[in-house]
């Protein structure tokens, strides 16, 4: 309380100054149409500015919440639409029981989304690293996808990180098939561009043609099928002389990866164990 009347009497005339500078604005503006219009306009206009600082402010801080929402909607939907082409061909053919059975096993997915906290695009052994591991259920092995397409597997995991193998790493092999056909290859990447990759082992046969869609093939446990890997850009002879190599376009643009989902294929313990049989019995 002493410090606080020491202080009023040293700065009085200060406080003073202020008081009667209050007053008089307030009797200007209040006696004075046109000061009082303008001093009206002038807090309006500062007012809307600072409300305007502030919802961008806000809708940016949002944005982060919104692009997971759509990445983890837009892979939804890819698998949905891949459901409604595969459901459309089983009304269009004769199915058998057995047809419904590996159809059924292709739905126990779900998806763990995660953001990608590093990356490397120039090397021939490129990584991700996510900021999910084995506390969120990320095990090796498992896919991961992104709004654009799929993105690579699971390679490493630790605790609260995982590293990931993209599709632009040399050592990634992802069998991949021509949407609307039953050609299926590997999906490869040789290095260069980080845009393009090759799917390889498509027999000379098959009808294939620049603008197809490359999608997973679902042969394995890591993807389910019909997820968007990219389009057909070229066709080619594959370098063994016997095959075709076609040059896709990626789906995903590495450069601006950021969220990401994580596939957990809930029937993936069962298959394994059925192959660790198959091998103990060696056959």
């Amino acid at each position: 309380m002493d410090t606080l009347l020491d202080f009023i009497k040293k700065y009085y005339y200060w406080l003073l100054f202020i008081i009667l500078e209050v007053i008089s604005m307030i009797i200007l503006f209040q006696n004075n149409s046109y000061q009082g219009s303008v001093w009206f306009t002038s807090a309006n206009t500062v007012a809307g500015t600072i409300n305007g600082w502030y919802t961008e402010v806000i809708s940016y801080i949002q944005l982060k919440d919104v692009n997971k929402q759509l990445t983890s909607e837009n892979i939804y939907l890819q698998k949905q639409v891949a459901d409604l082409r595969r459901a459309l061909d089983e009304t269009l053919t004769e199915t058998t029981p057995n047809d419904k059975v590996i159809a059924d096993s292709l739905k126990g997915f779900k998806l763990i989304p995660a953001s990608v906290v590093s990356n490397s695009l120039y090397k021939e052994n490129n990584y991700i690293i996510i900021d999910k591991g084995e506390v969120d259920g990320i095990k090796t092995d498992m896919g991961v996808v992104g709004g654009g397409g799929i993105v690579g597997i699971v390679y490493l995991t630790g605790p609260h990180y995982s590293l990931v193998m993209p599709t632009i790493n040399i050592n990634s092999n992802i069998s991949c098939r021509v949407r609307h056909s039953n050609y299926f290859g590997y999906l490869q990447w040789s290095g260069g561009s980080v845009n393009h990759a090759f799917l390889n082992d498509i027999p000379h046969y098959a009808r294939v043609k620049i603008g197809d869609y490359v999608e997973t093939s679902g042969y394995s446990s890591v993807f389910p099928s019909g997820l968007f890997v990219g389009k057909v850009t070229k066709i080619s002879n594959a370098p063994d002389g016997i095959s075709l190599q076609l040059n896709v376009n990626l789906g995903t643009d590495f450069s601006r990866l950021k969220d990401v989902n994580v596939i957990y294929n809930t029937c993936k313990p069962e298959t394994d164990t059925l192959r660790v049989r198959f091998n103990r019995a060696g056959l």
